[in-house]
């Protein structure tokens, strides 16, 4: 096997590090949430979510443009899109 390879888990970036990357290049801070869903706006499957609102209408804050852009640049740098 080469060395070069990467498995699955090696290629996916944290969370921690996609808001460091940001931060970096950007100076935007971006929350956990504002990540998930640009990732699942690109089609990244992410696992279960167990922390669910106990209301159904609950309301979520949207990820403003000026940061899902700077959180795509992040996920391309990445290789995870």
């Amino acid at each position: 096997m080469d060395e070069l390879d990467l498995t699955a888990a090696e290629s996916k970036a944290k969370y921690e590090e996609i808001k460091d990357y940001v931060s970096e290049h950007t100076g935007l801070k971006v929350c956990s949430l504002y990540i998930a869903q640009v990732k699942a706006k690109c089609g990244i499957i992410e696992r279960a979510n167990y922390n669910l609102p106990k209301s159904e209408n609950s309301r979520q804050p949207k990820c403003p443009p000026e940061k899902e852009t700077a959180i795509r640049d992040a996920l391309e740098h990445f290789c995870m899109i």
